[in-house]
């Protein structure tokens, strides 16, 4: 056997991960969501339009986290109280469940041209502007959001929860707020978000990756091919402005045949980007495709990190 810290870790994350599928996320009082108000409130004292006063907004945050991390993990190895800790922390980091949910609705909505009904969804899966999107482009864009997400908001988190715990997982889905909230090259946010978009890239380097793989191991569940996620990965993810983002969205992709990418209109501005994947735009069954290839990865992840606390 591994050092029961290991043992204790994969159990913990395995039973948040059950809980995610199970309840999904908390209804009232979501934690992350009580992060991002507190996190509003600080940027009211800390913000400046330089870089440095974004780093110390980060570093702040982050590091009130860590230790609330640290406090709950205690320091119990193989207590339930670890389990439970590690547990909970990865419950409320996690968002597959609610992440597949979303993309279900939103392709419910589509096929029943609700195109309203679906531009106001369209917010709780990415940050895009929905009044310049018809059916075709919700679509598309819901299903590039469930394939950057599916790292974002599942493989990586687990991935971070099984080395570190507690503390581990709550720092990972710290800087991940913050990128989400900070980290976007809005005219207020360019210097001030640089640090919280580059400690995500980080964060997520590794999830992505690990991501992408299991997204070509996975591809035949949904009669796709991983041969076409693999050339799709390796000839178009650098050419995406996210070193994590493009590497997940062209696996996904190559996988479902279809092409993703081009013009992107934000809030704050259109980004030209460069097209992933061969084949024509998604439709409403690629969205549903993409959905349950989503499920299936972040069920093979949490399979993986439950193995990692035992020796074969």
């Amino acid at each position: 056997m591994l050092c029961p810290t290991w043992r204790t870790r994969s159990i913990g994350v395995v039973t948040g991960y059950v809980a995610d599928v199970a309840l999904s996320d908390p209804q009232r009082g979501h934690p992350v969501a009580l992060f991002g108000r507190a996190a509003a409130k600080v940027e009211q004292v800390t913000y400046r339009d330089t870089r440095v006063a974004g780093a110390v907004h980060v570093g702040l945050l982050v590091g009130a986290v860590g230790l609330l991390g640290a406090g709950l993990a205690g320091r119990g190895r193989c207590r339930p109280w670890s389990i439970a800790a590690t547990a909970t922390a990865s419950w409320i980091s996690l968002g597959g469940n609610s992440l597949a949910r979303t993309g279900l609705q939103m392709a419910a909505l589509l096929e029943n041209d609700d195109v309203d009904a679906a531009r106001r969804l369209l917010p709780s899966l990415c940050g895009r502007d929905p009044a310049r999107l018809d059916g075709p482009g919700l679509a598309c864009a819901a299903l590039e959001s469930v394939a950057e997400n599916t790292s974002d908001a599942a493989v990586a988190p687990l991935l971070w929860a099984t080395a570190g715990g507690a503390p581990a997982v709550l720092v990972y889905r710290a800087i991940n707020t913050l990128d989400s909230m900070i980290g976007h090259r809005s005219p207020r946010y360019l210097r001030f978000g640089w640090a919280a978009a580059r400690l995500d890239d980080l964060a997520n380097y590794v999830g992505a990756r690990a991501t992408a793989a299991l997204v070509v191991l996975c591809a035949p569940v949904v009669g796709g091919s991983s041969r076409g996620a693999v050339r799709a990965w390796r000839r178009d993810a650098a050419r995406h402005p996210s070193p994590n983002a493009g590497v997940v969205e062209a696996a996904f992709a190559g996988v479902l045949g279809v092409r993703l990418g081009g013009p992107i209109h934000y809030h704050y501005e259109l980004q030209i980007r460069p097209t992933l994947g061969d084949g024509g735009q998604p439709t409403v069954v690629d969205l549903r495709r993409a959905v349950v290839l989503s499920r299936v990865v972040q069920a093979a992840a949490a399979a993986l990190c439950g193995m990692f606390g035992y020796r074969r």
